[in-house]
């Protein structure tokens, strides 16, 4: 059984109105909402609990460090990894990129060399490969989606060459839902020695992940969007990866030992993970993760898909709104333009009536190109959207059309 009302409930946030209208939540894309278990378990943090973790021998230092270090452990479990010194604590995905790119490509790539994306990454599995490309000359090779916003897997694997290192590819599109399929991807590039990065921004949040079965060497992921807190995150990293790679930033807790003459570095992952860390966040991230394995992720990916279908149903009835993205066995996320109507003008509308929706490039500008549009509004569904929500998507849009037609 899937309580729907029983999961609302945990969300404090879901009670409130907006414009004196029910809050439809419709933005999970961008970020999720936390459930009361994280709040609590950082209210305690910091009024009970807190001191710095890995330098203490004092009680509350030991019981942070113990709670930190757990949640590499639900990390682990969360990914399937098969070490738990394969998980990198960070900030989120847009810091375990660029940990990628500073400590790992950086470190193995010369300019010549080909890192192979897609037009459906997000900017942060972008930027950080142009950074190097303006350093040290290595090129980007792109691999478009179809009309559908569908990625082929074998047209990526046909992309890749003897100059093709890195491919970095997401496991799903924040912009059109676009399922793809790492794990054919993942495995053809291995057995031509390819490193492969997979995004799990989106992919971790809609379904159970095992990155041994995906065969990836890099994974991020990003707390908020797992409905923890902000400032959180995590990347696996495969051992056999990790000796390839210098640190990525120094200071303290990265180190063995430090000499006016010189210094030794600490075992991964204390390795990539300088200075003190976000350590609250983590410990919130890890019971988001745990509050979500506790409901299982297979339900969670079933109810999102079932209120996907539904939400297509109705949208596609709409024969005066544009969806970009119909891919087959796509995510819950839809993103829409409006003749008449800029997506700022339509999401200012939806606001009104509750409806909470982004509008804008959503950090993923080649795909508007590769569209034809500068913008568009964007509802994407979590573990806790309904049917009466998409009808008030729907309503609300309805309105829109009216006044702007």
């Amino acid at each position: 059984m899937y309580d729907i009302e029983k999961i609302r409930g945990d969300f404090p946030i879901l009670n409130r109105k907006i414009n004196g209208q029910p809050l439809s939540y419709l933005d999970n894309g961008a970020s999720a909402q936390k459930p009361q278990v994280v709040i609590d378990a950082i209210t305690r943090a910091y009024s009970d609990e807190y001191s710095n973790v890995h330098r203490g021998l004092h009680y509350l230092s030991n019981l942070m460090t113990e709670k930190y270090e757990n949640t590499r452990q639900i990390v682990q479990r969360f990914l399937s990894a098969e070490h738990e010194d394969e998980i990198i604590l960070t900030s989120g995905t847009t810091e375990g990129i660029n940990l990628v790119s500073y400590a790992w490509a950086a470190n193995m790539l010369k300019a010549g060399d080909e890192i192979l994306v897609s037009v459906l990454e997000h900017h942060a599995n972008i930027v950080p490969w142009h950074f190097l490309r303006e350093r040290l000359g290595i090129v980007i090779k792109w691999v478009d989606c179809d009309q559908n916003g569908a990625l082929d897997p074998q047209a990526v694997i046909d992309a890749m060459s003897p100059k093709t290192k890195l491919v970095a590819i997401t496991q799903m599109s924040n912009v059109t839902g676009t399922k793809v399929d790492v794990k054919t991807i993942c495995h053809a590039a291995r057995e031509q020695g390819i490193a492969t990065l997979v995004d799990g921004s989106q992919g971790a949040v809609h379904g159970p992940v095992d990155v041994q079965e995906i065969g990836c060497d890099f994974y991020p992921i990003t707390g908020h969007k797992l409905y923890g807190p902000s400032g959180s995150g995590a990347i696996y990293i495969r051992a056999e990866r990790q000796s390839e790679m210098r640190p990525f930033i120094g200071g303290g807790d990265m180190i063995d030992t430090v000499s006016k003459e010189g210094i030794t570095y600490a075992k991964p992952p204390l390795k990539f993970e300088a200075g003190t860390p976000g350590i609250v966040s983590t410990i919130g991230m890890g019971v988001a993760l745990d509050y979500l394995m506790n409901i299982g992720m297979d339900k969670i990916a079933a109810h999102e898909a079932e209120i996907g279908q539904y939400a297509a149903m109705k949208l596609n009835a709409l024969d005066w709104l544009h969806i970009q993205g119909q891919a087959h066995n796509k995510g819950a996320i839809f993103s829409f333009t409006m003749d008449g109507a800029h997506a700022h003008d339509i999401s200012t509308v939806l606001d009104k009536k509750g409806v909470a929706v982004r509008a804008g490039s959503h950090c993923a500008m080649p795909l508007m190109q590769h569209f034809s549009i500068s913008a568009s509004c964007r509802a994407s569904f979590g573990m806790y959207n309904t049917h009466a929500e998409v009808d008030r998507l729907v309503s609300a849009l309805e309105l829109c059309h009216d006044f702007f037609a």
